[in-house]
């Protein structure tokens, strides 16, 4: 039960200090040395027992600054030319409380690069649970989104083969926990397990939506849904959630920022069509694992509908093969994303027109990535991790990253170390 993501402000919704939290869990490291040769610390408390996951990773690009690389676009930084760790590196504690056999509190906190405000802690899990009936549960409170298979785990690295899940795939997920509820059943069906869940809630969080300037996503609805079927070494989910905006993008603060090209005038008012606010987005997708003996093949399939052309319709997919040997992992992967839009809403006011295609175009997504990488599993909670991505695109291919700049010609390779843990 380990997952989180993404970024809230201190002022609409209440999370830990920053130096409370950091304290907690370096305190927590010092006074548990052996959790490096353990799966798991609990303290001996009835119904007691707190986890926690992290990575330390470096990154860096082939680019000279033309563009940085984030693994989402909760993240307003990335890696640039030289080694950085605000890519992946990361920290997270989980206090899970029991209070009987059908009944569970569980609290999760992160700290990390996302949003505008650099590893400030967020309250990623919070939530009650209660088993309704032993094939049936039920949860209230904080959260974390499951809009695609293997997305409530995607930020724990120890739990991924890869140094990070494929941002072809995942990288557009800017939403990671709701306020909300959801059920969740399980049954036996054709000597296998089927799984299914529905959830809906309000997201709490904010976006980044360009330099300096971030999308207000708070009582944003989140609604949707999956089913999932194993048996024997395979797995299958199909999922489908939407998304309907609360608030609209900063558009009018951006053209300021760009020189106040409309003197004023609001954008919405000139092109209404263009509107995010009460719109929906649609994120549908199917999953396929496979996992027997050393081999592990993973193959994932999304399609994003957006109601309003102001964000390019999307679709995306990964195909990830590895093989144990011992305790190393090779491991080779490909991933592809591209968006189609239909025809732009059109102003009979100069200039107009032009700024409309210029926003639409900082969605616009045409690139491929193959990945190389190699797993060394150091104990049994701590991995270290080596991998090389070659992403290949076209110039216009802008979306999956941050402080685009002239120059940019779509392609980058990316280089990583990381080292995953959990204790």
């Amino acid at each position: 039960m380990l997952s989180t993501r993404a970024a809230n402000r201190g002022d609409e919704t209440p999370r830990l200090g920053k130096r409370t939290l950091i304290g907690a869990l370096v305190g927590l490291l010092l006074i548990c040395p052996r959790a490096w040769a353990s799966d798991v610390v609990d303290w001996e408390k009835p119904g007691f027992s707190l986890h926690g996951f992290g990575t330390l990773g470096i990154s860096r690009t082939d680019q000279n600054d033309r563009a940085e690389y984030v693994r989402d676009l909760s993240q307003a930084r990335g890696a640039g030319a030289n080694w950085t760790g605000k890519v992946d590196s990361l920290l997270g504690i989980q206090a899970n409380y029991r209070f009987g056999p059908r009944t569970e509190a569980v609290v999760q906190a992160v700290t990390r690069e996302h949003g505008e405000d650099p590893y400030d802690p967020e309250l990623t899990w919070a939530f009650l649970r209660h088993e309704v009936l032993p094939e049936i549960a039920l949860r209230v409170g904080r959260l974390g989104t499951e809009f695609y298979m293997l997305g409530d785990s995607r930020l724990v690295g120890f739990s991924n083969i890869s140094v990070r899940p494929p941002p072809d795939f995942y990288g557009s997920l800017v939403f990671s926990y709701i306020d909300g509820l959801d059920l969740s059943g399980t049954w036996p069906v054709a000597q296998g397990l089927l799984n299914g869940k529905l959830f809906a809630g309000r997201s709490p969080e904010r976006a980044p939506f360009s330099p300096g300037l971030e999308w207000n996503q708070r009582g944003t609805l989140l609604a949707g849904g999956f089913l999932d079927f194993r048996r024997n070494d395979w797995q299958f989910r199909i999922s489908h959630a939407g998304v309907r905006f609360n608030h609209e993008t900063p558009t009018d603060l951006l053209l300021q920022q760009l020189g106040d090209p409309l003197s004023g005038v609001p954008y919405l008012t000139l092109v209404p069509e263009m509107a995010m606010q009460d719109r929906w987005a649609r994120f549908s997708s199917i999953g396929l694992v496979y996992d027997s003996g050393p081999l592990n093949l993973q193959l994932m399939l999304n399609r994003i509908a957006q109601d309003s052309p102001a964000y390019a319709d999307s679709r995306a997919g990964y195909l990830l093969a590895s093989y144990r040997l011992g305790k190393l992992t090779p491991y080779v992967g490909y991933s592809r994303s591209l968006t189609s839009r239909d025809p732009l809403p059109s102003s009979p006011i100069p200039g107009v027109d032009a700024i409309t295609l210029a926003l639409v175009a900082q969605s616009h997504m045409d690139q491929f990535t193959t990945t190389l990488g190699g797993r060394w599993d150091l104990a049994r909670n701590l991995a270290l991790k080596a991998q090389v991505d070659w992403i290949r695109g076209e110039p216009d291919s802008l979306f999956l990253f941050k402080h685009v700049r002239p120059g940019w010609d779509g392609d980058m390779t990316v280089y990583s170390l990381a080292l995953d843990f959990v204790f």
